[in-house]
């Protein structure tokens, strides 16, 4: 596939510098509130939130390669993201915009790309982690809506979001493990609902419990066919792990890890003088850039109008090692210091290395990447 850029593609990339130009001067803070306003208002006026999304459902209609174009230069301006409800954009919307009715369409998508609403996932249970399709979440049919019973678990962003897309069981006598799953959409404010934050060891508390007990959910709250939950739940985690734009961002905390062991001292001279540490930096270097070739063929496929398949696992394994490693390596660098929290830039790095449960687990953890790899990259009988 040829990359080079058309006319048109240039022209766009272009109009994004220059915007960020604008809005992204050199000593602007972007986490300023008010510049965070202004921010998201100008990129839903230029239709950038939802930029690949239909027009008629209020996306940009963007193509792929300008979407990628869009979040390779967001991602090297470190610009803030383009809009608010990042699961909503991520995966989500567009499930709705595949198997959502017109009504569903004109009820939810508004609100994902105005920013008005947070959604977070129902997926993993307590005893359906790595084998999600376990899952024992059950639904029965009560007239006009669904009862809800059971639990889930490392529920992201759960505490502050309205809606959650979740995936139950409604035909406990089908057959296949993946059949019987139905994938609803539920208010998070709904009678019988509970959630408890699960606070981790950075101190923060992304994750939650979320317990079901008798929660009803209007059948018109139904994503897709009943028993075809798992069918929309592939299809919406692979919106997830088709984006290429998180290479950038590993080759920023590269390069902040670089300046980090030059100005640091091991053995009386600059860290980044020691032959280990310099091996493991290129390997990291090394990896990204096996990273970006990966991401250069998925995006090849999607080009050429082919669905991406389950080697989009490899680079969600890849960045999942390489958070953890990086981090580790930091804390490494600053020796004795790594144990305090505020020592060097604030307790950034110590952040950094203690937060890689929100990449790692989030979408799958690197043991269902390695399963989906094993059996559908590799063709290796079942774990």
């Amino acid at each position: 596939m040829d990359f080079h850029l058309t006319p048109d593609e240039q022209a766009f990339r272009d109009e994004v510098r220059a915007f960020l130009d604008e809005l992204l001067p050199p000593g602007r803070h972007p986490s300023d509130p008010e510049f965070l306003s202004t921010w998201q208002r100008r990129v839903r006026e230029k239709r950038w939130v939802g930029f690949s999304w239909p027009r008629e459902v209020g996306g940009g209609g963007g193509s792929i390669m300008q979407q990628v174009i869009l979040k390779e230069e967001m991602a090297k301006r470190r610009a803030p993201a383009l809009g608010t409800c990042f699961m909503g954009l991520a995966w989500v919307g567009p499930a709705i915009i595949e198997y959502g009715t017109e009504a569903q369409k004109q009820r939810f998508i508004p609100d994902i790309l105005d920013g008005k609403v947070q959604w977070c996932t129902g997926y993993s249970e307590p005893g359906s982690g790595s084998d999600l399709a376990s899952l024992q979440c059950r639904a029965v049919r009560d007239g006009d809506h669904y009862v809800v019973s059971g639990q889930k678990i490392w529920t992201s962003i759960a505490m502050w979001s309205q809606w959650m897309i979740l995936l139950v069981r409604s035909d406990p006598a089908a057959q296949g493990k993946h059949d019987g799953i139905t994938c609803l959409l539920v208010e998070m404010d709904s009678p019988g609902l509970t959630v408890r934050p699960i606070r981790n060891m950075s101190g923060t508390s992304i994750f939650a419990e979320v317990f079901l007990d008798d929660v009803r959910v209007p059948i018109e709250q139904r994503l897709g066919a009943e028993g075809e939950g798992w069918k929309v739940t592939v299809s919406a985690l692979a919106h997830e792990r088709s984006s290429i734009a998180e290479v950038e961002g590993l080759l920023r905390k590269l390069d902040e890890l670089v300046e980090l062991a030059r100005a640091s001292t091991k053995n009386g001279r600059p860290a980044l003088d020691d032959d280990g540490i310099r091996r493991r930096i290129a390997r990291f270097e090394t990896r990204i850039a096996a990273m970006r070739m990966n991401g250069m063929r998925f995006l090849t496929k999607q080009l050429k109008g082919e669905p991406l398949g389950a080697d989009t696992s490899i680079n969600k394994l890849h960045r999942a090692a390489l958070e953890i490693e990086m981090g580790d390596l930091a804390l490494e660098i600053q020796g004795s210091d790594g144990a305090l929290e505020k020592e060097i830039d604030g307790g950034r790095w110590q952040r950094f290395a203690l937060s890689w449960p929100e990449v790692v687990i989030g979408g799958g953890t690197p043991n269902i990447q390695r399963n989906i790899i094993a059996e559908r990259v590799l063709g290796l009988p079942k774990d």
